[in-house]
């Protein structure tokens, strides 16, 4: 299951152990950034737009910089998109939560078992926004899973 959670694209000039390498650091030290610029935010109790859309781009950015030598199913590329997808709770952007909610979905589905509260959360979590955005049987449907 670790090779599957570190999956790397399959390209026609594989990157270098030292391309991924740096990769993997880049990966942890965005993440580190976003969490600091997290816990501004809540400090500094600041208006919806100014930062939540400087961490909307912030994991934007770093998604597309990481796609380019890890899969979606990259715990790092999940780990973002997670993020991105509640900062697009965080401004109401329900559309944006639902793409990044229906990418995640399938690698959480194999990465977790079953019954795992993470996918579980995820299925809640998809079934309001598809309630939300108007969607009754996907909606239902993503509830009852």
């Amino acid at each position: 299951q670790d090779e599957e959670k570190l999956k790397i694209r399959k390209l026609n000039d594989p990157p270098s152990a030292e391309t991924v390498r740096d990769m993997v650091k880049y990966a942890r030290n965005v993440i580190e950034e976003f969490r600091r610029a997290k816990h501004y935010k809540y400090i500094l109790c600041l208006t919806l737009t100014p930062l939540a859309c400087e961490l909307l781009e912030i994991c934007e950015l770093s998604l597309d910089k990481m796609g380019a030598v890890f899969e979606d199913s990259n715990v790092y590329m999940l780990h973002m998109m997670y993020q991105a997808m509640g900062v697009c709770l965080y401004t109401q952007d329900w559309e944006g939560a639902l793409r990044y909610g229906q990418k995640i979905i399938r690698p959480y589905s194999k990465h977790y078992p079953s019954y795992s509260l993470n996918v579980a959360s995820m299925w809640l979590k998809l079934g309001r926004l598809y309630m939300a955005l108007e969607n009754r049987l996907a909606g239902v449907k993503a509830l009852k899973r």
